[in-house]
């Protein structure tokens, strides 16, 4: 086994990416944008003379780099390129989860191997920002624990966004991440969370894969009392992405059907 105790470390950059993943570039779809609209110029840079990275797919994270060397030319060629996928979670039985996770934090700080050889390394989520509500968070948390310095980059954050365009209260606020599926589960999560939004005057954050997109939006719609605050924002840094806040009893009386292949970020604030 190395040891690289006495090894210089190189730092983790958490690298942002767009948020337009399955969105443009396909038939029917818009074309894809220049990185240069959405990542600052400093991020592209940084990101053309990584020669390691984290990913959770390595086919869209090579259609990425295509991309940044657009505008800054990559410092190694993409096919030489050491590009590391996230071990994905354990489903055996509970006996094994422990044994489970242990396998997956070993292979976690494997991944961080050449950062404690002292080479930089480049984490990437599929969109956004990495390690919010992505499962690089794991890594970054690994690289804390070694001693490797973190340095996260800006970008775009959905959640983030979808805040700053609601108009809703930024002071306080929880992103919840996706709610039940099961419609019972999810009328009681959504009244309990604008109960809490209410008592401690706090936004709450939910997304949700887009083919279910209106079956959540009706589920708030009938659930939420009429005087408590609505907002969506779909497709943010896209084109046709659109931001909009009313309460719930004006939403009510206007149609209003999401598409079914464009994420989404869902707000609310009780009265």
């Amino acid at each position: 086994m190395t040891d690289f105790a006495d090894q210089p470390r190189g730092c983790l950059y958490l690298v942002p990416n767009t948020l337009d993943l399955g969105c443009v570039g396909g038939e029917g779809q818009p074309p894809v944008p220049d990185l240069g609209s959405v990542l600052p110029l400093g991020v592209l840079q940084t990101a053309a003379r990584l020669k390691h990275w984290i990913c959770e797919n390595a086919k869209t994270t090579r259609a990425f780099l295509k991309r940044v060397n657009d505008t800054a030319p990559l410092r190694t060629p993409l096919q030489e390129l050491d590009i590391q996928v996230l071990p994905r979670p354990g489903k055996g039985h509970q006996g094994h989860a422990k044994t489970q996770h242990q396998q997956e934090q070993a292979a976690i700080q494997a991944l961080l191997g050449p950062a404690l050889a002292g080479h930089d390394v480049g984490l990437i989520s599929e969109a956004g920002l990495p390690g919010v509500a992505d499962p690089g968070a794991a890594v970054v948390l690994a690289a804390h624990r070694a001693g490797i310095t973190v340095i996260p980059l800006s970008g775009p954050s959905s959640i983030v966004l979808g805040l700053a365009a609601s108009g809703l209260y930024g002071q306080s606020f929880a992103f919840l991440g996706y709610l039940p599926t099961e419609a019972t589960q999810r009328s009681h999560r959504i009244k309990e969370l604008e109960q809490l939004s209410r008592k401690a005057r706090q936004t709450q954050l939910v997304i949700e894969t887009p083919y279910r997109n209106n079956a959540l939006w009706e589920a708030l719609l009938s659930q939420l009392q009429p005087d408590t605050l609505l907002s969506v924002s779909c497709g943010l840094t896209l084109v046709n992405g659109f931001s909009r806040t009313d309460l719930v009893g004006q939403w009510r009386k206007q149609a209003l059907t999401l598409p079914n292949d464009i994420p989404a970020v869902f707000g609310w604030l009780a009265a």
